[in-house]
Parts: C-alpha cells; structure tokens; sequence
C-alpha cells in the first residue's frame, strides 16, 4: 500500500473513533490530525514507506527533531500524547505490530502555577459595569458566570437561557468532550442574570430571531470566545490592574477562593469538569506560594542579610 494512503486510510479511522467512541470536540480531533499530519511529513522525509515500519528509534528521532525545532516542553509532549493515542488506536485495529511512542520519554513540564485575583480586585472589576446599559448588563452577567461557576470560556458563550434555572441557582454548561454537569452559582450571578434576560437581552435581540444563546454581541447573535476575551481585557485596562488578566484566570480564582474557604478537592474537581483530580490539586499550593512571595518581598526578616 502507498504510504500515503496508508496514513490517510488510518487517520480517517482514528477521526471517526475520537468522533464516535471518544465523543471529542472538534477543536480536539483539529489538534489530534494537525500532529499526525506534522509527523507524518517526517516519515516522508526520512523515507519510512509505512506507519508499522516506524521504530522506537525513529520515534526517538521524532522527539530530538521537535526539540530543534525550538517548541515548547508541553507542546512536544501534547504531540507525543497525540501520536501515543494514535498508535495504541492502531494496535487495537491490528494496523501495526508496536507502539514506537509508548517508551519515548515525554519532556518533564515546567511547574507553573496558575495566577489568580485577590477579592478587593474582584470588587474593583465588578464596580465597573454600567447596570442602566444592555451591553453593561451582559458584561455583568459574564463576569459573575465566570466567578460563580469556573466555567471555561468556550462553556459560557454555549450557555443557552433554557440552561439557566434560577429559582434553582443551577446551570447545565456543556463541557469538554460535549460532557455535561450541573454548576450552581450565586445571588449576585442569580440577579446579574434575571436584569440581563428582562432588560439587557431583549434589547440586544431586538425582535431579530433568538439563537438561544444566553450571552449577545450588540447585532443579537451569540457572543464569541473571542469577544469575550475582548471584553475582559477592556475591563481590566480599566481597572489598570497589573495581572495579566484573562478569562480563564476567574477560573482559577473560583478554584482557589473555594479551597481557600474550606471546600474539598474532589467537589472543586467536579464543579470544574477535571478528569483528574491531580489537574485540580495544583490549586492547593498556589495561594501559598503567593503568600510566600509577598512575604520574602516584604519582610524586613524574610531573609538572612550580611553575615550572622
């Protein structure tokens, strides 16, 4: 079989099996085939003829080329994953004999603690809506959802209004691989919600064709991710917060305020949708390691100065 055909035939394969089986979402399955894609021209390259020809050492070649070509630890490890995942999905199908990726070693990923907001500049951000306003209204409504809930960006612009029960305080947010799970969010996010959908929304649909989407650009269609980080930004600069301030940061200030305040790791997990449980415990050290900073910064005994 041409090699050609025979990465295409197993791609189309393993796009059907993240699709179906795996339930994936299409930015998911997107990343899957640009990384096989990407490796694949290096079979062409080195003139391996097929996908069972490949070896460990080759697979090791593989990762030597991705670390000169400057990429990131996470990113060569998040291709690796990738072609790790294609593989064992071709020895399952009986298409190959090994898996060249399984020994390969995966870089050790830098320890990078999410960055997170402080209450007072919480409040600071949220005195800034104009409630009189629909645009006001929805900004309020995003940042509240954001806050209350931890939901990812790409869950809140899906939200829909029959999603939102409020005489329940309870959201239905459609997460990664199209899971679903329930978050309950609070009085301010409560009331932000209850303004927007009597005032704001109808004003933003004005009597055009409702998509069902909760949140709505100024033409009455539903708000992009895109839009979203926009508005973020607009009210951060407005703050003149110093953070680099993004919306997955109310994400990780959710999560900490709530171990902060006494909630246990496995709710925390499942109010953020982790799979794991080790995704959610690195919220346990970062208010700690926050603390630490602040304190050798400004304590006159923090450190050891001169000899003792």
């Amino acid at each position: 079989m041409d090699k050609k055909a025979d990465v295409s035939a197993a791609l189309t394969a393993f796009t059907a099996y993240l699709t179906v089986e795996k339930n994936a979402s299409p930015h998911t399955v997107k990343e899957y085939v640009a990384d096989i894609n990407e490796f694949a021209v290096f079979l062409e390259q080195h003139q391996i003829t097929a996908l069972d020809a490949v070896s460990y050492l080759q697979g090791r070649a593989y990762l030597t080329r991705l670390v000169q070509k400057g990429l990131s630890r996470r990113s060569i490890a998040r291709k690796l994953s990738s072609l790790r995942s294609f593989y064992r999905f071709l020895l399952r199908e009986e298409r190959v004999a090994q898996n060249p990726f399984q020994m390969v070693t995966t870089p050790k990923l830098e320890k990078k603690l999410p960055s997170f907001l402080y209450p007072q500049e919480i409040e600071a951000l949220f005195a800034q809506f104009d409630a009189t306003s629909p645009l006001g209204q929805r900004d309020c409504v995003i940042f509240e959802l954001l806050y209350a809930s931890g939901v990812r960006v790409s869950e809140l612009v899906a939200i829909r209004t029959d999603a939102v029960d409020l005489a329940n305080g309870i959201v239905l947010v459609m997460g990664k691989g199209a899971k679903e799970r329930y978050v309950p969010i609070g009085s301010y996010a409560i009331e932000a919600i209850r303004q927007y959908k009597e005032q704001g929304r109808v004003k933003l649909l004005a009597g055009r064709q409702d998509s069902g989407c909760l949140l709505l650009n100024y033409r009455g269609e539903p708000l992009s991710a895109r839009s979203v980080r926009r508005v973020v930004d607009n009210y951060v600069r407005a703050t003149a917060l110093s953070l680099n301030v993004s919306p997955h940061t109310f994400r990780h200030t959710f999560a900490t305020h709530m171990l902060n305040a006494g909630a246990d790791l496995r709710t925390v997990q499942e109010l953020l949708g982790h799979v794991n449980i080790s995704t959610t415990q690195i919220y346990t050290h970062v208010t700690k390691e926050r603390l630490r900073e602040v304190y050798q910064a400004a304590h006159p005994r923090a450190e050891r100065g001169g000899n003792a």
